[in-house]
């Protein structure tokens, strides 16, 4: 089992920043993939970001060139630094990992949510 612990989500203004952190703990050897998942009220979950173990990173359309993820394998710790923020971004942010790739169904580890709300 893996267990994942987030944080850093919060209210900001429009065009502000926010970074969430992940960190894992458990059977991470079991790790390949660690990303990020949110989802709006009334609209389906979708992914945000993610990154393989071995540094491919995939986003979703809507935040390419605004927000960042990367990892650190020391800290099992994947981060999510979200910049010009739009009220579109509002959302609860889950973290997800597991052994496939980009938005596998075997990727099955979830955090509990954190909550982003970007006001306009």
């Amino acid at each position: 089992q893996v267990q994942l612990v987030e944080s850093g989500g919060g209210l900001v203004q429009s065009g502000g920043s926010l970074r969430l952190s992940c960190t894992a703990s458990g059977s991470i050897l079991s790790i390949n993939t660690m990303g990020w998942y949110r989802q709006a009220p009334g609209k389906q979950r979708e992914l945000v970001a993610a990154m393989t173990s071995a540094g491919w990173a995939n986003y979703v359309d809507s935040v390419k060139d605004r927000f960042t993820i990367s990892r650190d394998s020391a800290k099992n710790t994947v981060y999510l630094q979200m910049n010009s923020l739009k009220p579109e971004d509002t959302g609860v942010y889950y973290c997800n990992a597991g052994p496939s790739g980009f938005g596998s169904v075997l990727n099955n580890y979830w955090g509990q949510g954190t909550q982003v709300t970007v006001s306009s």
